[in-house]
Parts: structure tokens; sequence; C-alpha cells
């Protein structure tokens, strides 16, 4: 049995999702570059390695609750196709915003925004990448 919502979708008398985490995982071309660059950059830890055939192929990234499965391009698809574009990652933290960002630009990393503060009330960076995909890095604002 499906009903109509408010907004003309269909249901089928079953709550809509109540998700309890959400992770992300990104192909990359070199993982061991990767890996270095979500350690050293932002702070994350590696928590699990994924070895098939005598090589690490992925490796599982978390930084609190947030975790990034990052796996290594097997060139399939070509090795120049381009990866990260159409969607940002956003991960929120209580954490000083310019704390971390100033720990990214020591280790190397450029921003692609500064920290700023939004009108809709948190203060942000955003960041991309080696390989292309972009992470914007908030926290609600102090008064």
């Amino acid at each position: 049995m499906s009903t109509n919502t408010s907004n003309g979708s269909a249901t089928s008398g079953v709550d809509g999702l109540q998700g309890t985490a959400l992770s992300v995982s990104f192909t990359v071309k070199d993982l061991t570059a990767s890996i270095g660059w979500y350690r050293d950059v932002l702070g994350f830890t590696v928590s699990q390695e994924y070895e098939r055939d005598g090589a690490v192929r992925a490796a599982s990234m978390t930084a609190g609750s947030v975790r990034i499965l990052l796996n290594q391009d097997d060139g399939a698809k070509g090795w120049t196709r381009v990866k990260g574009e159409g969607f940002a990652v956003q991960v929120t933290t209580e954490q000083s915003i310019d704390a971390i960002a100033d720990r990214a630009k020591a280790n190397g990393a450029n921003l692609d925004l500064e920290p700023t503060d939004t009108p809709w009330g948190a203060r942000l960076f955003r960041i991309t990448d080696p390989d292309g995909f972009k992470l914007s890095i908030s926290s609600p604002r102090r008064a």
C-alpha cells in the first residue's frame, strides 16, 4: 500500500530513514599519499587497513565518529578520470576551526576558504584533498 506525503512522494507506510552515522568511500590514485594527507593534514587516524594479494588496497580513516574509507584506484576506468566533482563532504566538530585550519596549513595544505563565520551560525573552512574531494570543516560559532 502506498500513500502520498505532503510533498507528493509515495511511501509504503514505513517511516523515513533515521540514520545514525554516515561514512564515505573515496577511490584515490595513491593510497599511501592519501593516508598521509588525511593523517597529517586533518588529524585522522588509520583504524584498519585492508590487504589483498599481499598489498594494502584500502584504509579506514577515523576522526572521532567520522569515517572515510580510502580505496586504491585500480585504473580500470582510466587514470585521468576526474574525482570529487559535484559534491562536498561536511564534517562538524566542537573543536576550534582556526586550530584545525592552522594544523592543515602547517602540514602543507592550501585552504580553498580560510576560516570564516557564516550567516547561519557556523565557523568553517574548506579544503580539497589530493584527489579533488572537497571537505568543509565546521563548528557552531561561539558567542
